[in-house]
């Protein structure tokens, strides 16, 4: 938008002899093209027009950058205006050692205005940020939503760009920071054209699970995805991105110029956090412009102990699973240049990195949902055994992150489900289904005809999270746990270190910090099946016991933890 009345169209094309603007009610009016393949146009055209670009006479597209997409990745783009008033311009973020993420999927909330309706009950809990998935336009009206191909339009069937903005306003209103899970890596199959018209975008030299790689050597191509993080955080007033899956993004110097344009665009004062997901386990990013990576390892070890499940990635965790988590707790990433289960060397040294940059998670939507019937750990381990993991997950100084439903004991599955057609339907359901043959409880073609078709509506309203018989316990013990979090971890997080974790008699872990205010924080974990003895702290400086403790000598009960505070100040008392 120039002005209310005028908008500027621009659309990288160099593979286009000619681009036209389709206006809605209005002939189409030929682009002028630039020597390295832009075609722009001003016109008279306010908010709310519809639009699309056509290419050489014969292929009409939405904008790849468009703002909005009323009737879909297939339908028109539309020109977005900026009316939305903020109620809270000045907020400014919130330090990162204060992050309790809560992961959601909006559709299965019910849209924008339907998350915005948890957020008292959310910030009530102790959790001090949200962090959507993916919204960009999707195909469809269900996806997870990294099928996403117009990153630029948020997601139309969850609401307006209104309703957003009024859900992020009213998080920060109420002390929530909102992040935004980006996929920078891919596109979808369905609705994204630039292989008609702009082929350069990609490289058929390197390709990734979902096709070509991503060419992020050319300058547009960069400035295409780095323009859409500057959008959400300053547009839309994100207070920070998760970048999905950077393991696929072969350019290192792409994340780092991401990194710095974010910095140099941010204003002082204004605190905005990127984290990744990557599976290489590059620390060195930690150190050059991102905050925190979602660390796989600790899940995975975790899970292991917890489930006793060893297929799949989990191979790479079965052997001493204690030892790996005891290497988390007081390193940060279990792979640091061992080799992974292909023999391929994974990860570099992260010892040296505060807790911090480590979000850590009992669950999240992959872990979950990548599951051939999508179950949660609530139907998978004894809730004794989740009890105790929770308190280790809750008060352990490492960023915690948790998935909707987990704060009430949640029992739904969280499916894998899409919105595809034709013959793109039946390649994914088959695809989905294919993707666990390799599994013994799926083995059998029978039994992976019972792995829920993706774009079945009643695979969607299955994964929606519901209220138990059980969960006003669940709530009590989250609302404990993170008052706990807040007043006793969280002040002393700043100048946090690892002093080391152990395995106790081959079925315990005791791990150790030392908090920025010279405190030690400790934490003892028994996920075996018998007691285990322990010289454990004093009682009175026991914060939390995951079940009562029996008298006696000391001894940590089976599926039990305790996590003990011992201030610098010996006459400090500790308990809430």
């Amino acid at each position: 938008m120039l002005d209310s009345h005028t908008t500027r169209f621009a659309l990288w094309a160099p593979d286009a002899r000619q681009v036209e603007v389709e206006c809605e009610n209005a002939a189409p009016q030929p682009m002028q093209r630039s020597d390295d393949g832009w075609f722009v146009l001003r016109l008279p055209c306010p908010a709310g027009t519809r639009y699309r670009y056509r290419i050489d006479g014969d292929l009409s597209v939405a904008d790849p950058a468009s703002r909005a997409q009323p009737d879909g990745v297939h339908g028109p783009s539309q020109v977005l205006g900026t009316e939305y008033a903020w109620q809270h311009p000045d907020w400014q973020g919130r330090p990162w050692h204060e992050a309790v993420i809560y992961e959601v999927h909006v559709g299965l909330l019910g849209g924008y205005a339907g998350v915005a309706r948890h957020l008292p009950r959310l910030a009530a809990l102790g959790v001090t940020a949200i962090e959507l998935m993916p919204i960009g336009q999707f195909p469809g009206q269900r996806n997870w939503g990294y099928d996403g191909v117009l990153p630029f339009a948020p997601q139309a069937s969850y609401g307006t760009a209104q309703q957003l903005k009024a859900l992020i306003d009213q998080a920060h209103a109420l002390g929530l920071m909102v992040l935004l899970d980006v996929v920078y890596n891919h596109f979808g199959p369905d609705g994204n054209y630039l292989h008609r018209y702009a082929q350069g975008f990609f490289r058929e030299d390197r390709h990734t699970p979902w096709g070509a790689a991503i060419d992020f050597r050319r300058r547009q191509v960069r400035d295409f995805f780095i323009e859409n993080a500057l959008m959400w955080l300053h547009d839309y007033r994100f207070d920070g991105l998760r970048l999905d899956a950077v393991h696929a993004i072969d350019d290192p110097d792409f994340l780092h110029e991401l990194a710095r344009r974010v910095r140099a665009s941010t204003a002082p004062g204004r605190q905005v956090w990127l984290t990744l997901e990557n599976e290489r386990n590059q620390a060195h990013l930690l150190q050059e412009g991102y905050d925190a990576q979602w660390n796989d390892d600790g899940h995975n070890a975790l899970h292991v102990l917890l489930t006793g499940e060893q297929e799949g990635y989990y191979v790479d965790y079965r052997e001493a699973p204690l030892n790996k988590l005891a290497r988390c707790l007081s390193q940060g990433f279990v792979f640091q240049g061992q080799p992974d289960r292909n023999g391929e060397p994974r990860g570099e040294a992260s010892g040296h990195l505060p807790p911090s940059a480590f979000v850590l998670f009992l669950q999240n939507h992959d872990q979950i949902g990548n599951r051939a019937l999508g179950e949660r750990l609530e139907r998978l381990c004894p809730p004794q055994a989740l009890r105790a993991a929770t308190g280790l997950l809750l008060l352990a100084p490492m960023i915690p992150l948790l998935f909707m439903g987990d704060d009430w004991g949640c029992r739904q599955p969280f499916l894998f489900f899409t919105d595809h057609h034709d013959d793109l339907a039946t390649a994914v359901r088959e695809g989905r289904r294919a993707e666990f043959k390799g599994f013994k409880a799926f083995a059998d073609p029978e039994q992976r005809a019972r792995i829920p078709d993706p774009n079945a509506a009643q695979t969607f309203l299955d994964s929606q999270p519901q209220w138990g018989e059980d969960s006003e316990q669940w709530v009590a013990l989250y609302r404990r746990l993170l008052y706990l979090r807040h007043q006793h971890i969280i002040p002393r997080l700043p100048g946090t270190r690892a002093l080391g974790a152990q395995v106790v008699d081959g079925q315990g872990v005791s791990a150790r910090w030392q908090l920025g205010d010279g405190s030690e924080l400790r934490i003892d974990l028994n996920l075996g099946q018998q007691p285990l003895a322990l010289d454990l702290p004093a009682r009175e400086r026991h914060l939390f016991e995951s079940c009562e403790l029996p008298p006696g000598p000391p001894c940590l009960p089976p599926l039990s933890c305790v996590v003990s505070l011992t201030p610098s100040c010996p006459t400090e008392p500790v308990h809430a």
